[in-house]
This record gives structure tokens, C-alpha cells and sequence, in this order.
């Protein structure tokens, strides 16, 4: 393999769980306004909607907020309020990075055996400062930030370091972001499960039928497996 590449949140940090407290404090802020349900159902079509204009990130995060606070109330809603919710997301700018489990062990190790990237999508500038706050910049060779993970992005990248398909491997938590689209242009890619997944990540069982991939228990699986298929190879 000359290229190893990581999908950053919730592969080497923490993240969707801060996404999920800020959208619980959404509910609550506007509990006298509409219901939990409602609001969840509402926000999700919003932040689907606002995916092609806003992309993903926080930035992103905080507009469909807003959207859907503006909606639900008829424009009722007032100033102070949606002050209230812009302070509420502006936590996911900031908050401190929890870096996963076995991750700085595992970066040592194979940084010094391969070539490792960070390729992730999202805001230029959130991605770029998660990845400060980490402390894990110095691991990475190269580091990518997308709009989007499909198969003409996994080419345009490929094609930029002069790296074929079968030579390179994409970890990641989403099977549509980080396994499938690899899987499709003849990469390699290892899936290793968050304990939650945005709804917009999820894939249909039928949507994995014969595709060839690996999964893994945790990252600290990872020297093991990689170890194992390079004496096999």
C-alpha cells in the first residue's frame, strides 16, 4: 500500500455526540414552539436541503438551525432566541477534541511504515482547526478537506498523488463516505463502527451485498490486520 488515509470524525475523534447535544438543545430552547418529533423531522429535511448550498460542518449546522426555528414558528421566533441558538452552535467551533481510544498508539506505529493522509469533508477552516486542536496534525504526510466523499472525489484525489486504487486504503466509520465510493473504484477500505451515526451516513444492507471490505472492532485492531496482509502479500 503507498497511501493510508483516515476519515477524521468519529474515526480519530469524537464528534457526532456534540452534534447530538446541540440539536437536544434546540428542543429544549424551542420545547414551547413544537414538538421534539416535529422539530427533529423538520431539522433533518433542512440540514439535507441546505447539504448543496452549505455543505457539512457546523457553520452548516447552525443556518439549519436557525431555518428551522424561523419555520416551525412562523417567523414568531424572536431575536434573543435565535441569538440563543447561534451561541448554542458556536460550542461546535470550539469544544475540546476527544481523541479516540488507541488512535495516537496507532498513528505512531504506522506513520513511520506508510504514507498517511487525513481526508475528511466538511468546512475548510472547522476541519483544519479540529485537526490543531487534536494534536495529531504531525502523523499525516497529507491532508485532504472535501465537500463531498464519492467516487469522483476518491479519483481526483488518487490521481493527485499518482496512486492507484488497488495501492490505497480508506479507514473511516461511514460505509457511504468511507467504504463504499473506495470500494467502487477498486480501493481498498476497512470500516470501523461509531457508537452513533448521523441518519444521512446510514446505507441499506442491500447496498453492501457483495462488496468486499473490512471491518474492525476499533482502531487498535489496525496494526494487527495491516500487519497480517502485508506478510500475506
Amino acid at each position: 500500500m503507498k497511501l493510508i488515509a483516515f476519515d477524521a470524525d468519529d474515526t480519530l475523534w469524537a464528534n457526532e455526540p456534540n452534534y447530538i447535544n446541540v440539536k437536544l438543545t434546540l428542543c429544549e430552547l424551542l420545547s414551547h414552539y413544537v414538538d421534539e418529533e416535529t422539530l427533529a423531522r423538520q431539522f433533518y429535511d433542512s440540514q439535507i436541503r441546505n447539504l448543496t448550498v452549505f455543505g457539512y460542518g457546523a457553520k452548516s449546522f447552525m443556518l439549519s438551525m436557525i431555518e428551522t426555528a424561523i419555520e416551525l414558528t412562523n417567523g414568531a421566533i424572536t431575536g434573543a432566541e435565535i441569538q440563543q441558538i447561534i451561541d448554542v452552535g458556536r460550542k461546535l467551533l470550539d469544544f475540546p477534541i476527544d481523541v479516540l481510544d488507541g488512535v495516537n498508539e496507532v498513528l505512531e506505529i504506522l506513520s513511520k511504515q506508510f504514507d498517511l493522509m487525513v481526508l475528511t469533508k466538511g468546512d475548510l477552516f472547522d476541519q483544519e482547526s479540529k485537526i490543531a486542536r487534536s494534536g495529531l496534525g504531525h502523523y499525516f504526510k497529507y491532508v485532504e478537506i472535501v465537500s463531498e466523499k464519492n467516487e469522483q472525489t476518491y479519483q481526483r484525489i488518487l490521481q493527485k498523488y499518482q496512486v492507484q486504487p488497488a495501492d490505497f486504503l480508506m479507514i473511516g466509520n461511514s460505509l457511504k463516505s468511507d467504504v463504499l465510493p473506495v470500494v467502487h473504484i477498486g480501493g481498498r477500505a476497512i470500516h470501523i463502527p461509531y457508537e452513533t451515526t448521523w441518519a444521512h451516513e446510514m446505507v441499506a444492507d442491500e447496498q453492501l451485498s457483495g462488496k468486499l471490505f473490512t471491518t474492525l472492532g476499533s482502531v487498535r485492531e489496525l496494526v494487527a490486520f495491516l500487519e497480517n496482509i502485508t506478510e500475506l502479500m
